[in-house]
């Protein structure tokens, strides 16, 4: 099973989400194998956004990921990073379809409530900065034999 790191953001923290955020990942039939409520460290949120460090957003989006706290998971399944993109809608939520988590919830781009790992490399590295692997349960879901031919 593939696995891919999510993060629910300061944004939909504050505005009570991140029950619903749960649920859609839970009833899409994806598992979370780890799940913390924490307050990002400028390191973390630097290590975790470097390949936007030389862009002119870079300080604002540190800022803002460490402005309150955050829910880091590690959400496994199928095809996991596929499914949890498209779960969350496009960045830029005007383009984000009605039914997605950015499409239902957000408006800017600067607050678009969530963020999924785009590729398996980004997945395992953005997983090894938040979490270590003792921290990630290992356990099958009673329902897989009715999600997985």
């Amino acid at each position: 099973m593939e696995q891919t790191y999510i993060m629910i953001k300061p944004d939909a923290v504050q505005r009570g989400l991140i029950g619903e955020i749960v649920a859609r990942i839970e009833k899409r039939g994806l598992k979370i194998s780890a799940m913390r409520m924490n307050l990002m460290s400028e390191e973390s949120a630097k290590e975790h956004y470097r390949e936007h460090a030389e862009k002119p957003f870079f300080k604002s989006l540190i800022d803002y990921v460490t402005s309150g706290p955050s829910v880091s998971m590690v959400v496994e399944g199928k095809d996991a990073i596929a499914i949890m993109r498209a779960v969350n809608g496009a960045t830029d939520p005007v383009n984000a379809t009605p039914g997605t988590i950015r499409g239902d919830f957000a408006i800017e781009t600067g607050r678009n409530v969530v963020h999924a790992s785009d590729s398996p490399e980004s997945a395992s590295r953005e997983i090894s900065i938040h979490f270590k692997d003792a921290e990630i349960i290992n356990y099958t879901k009673i329902d897989e034999v009715c999600l997985y031919e």
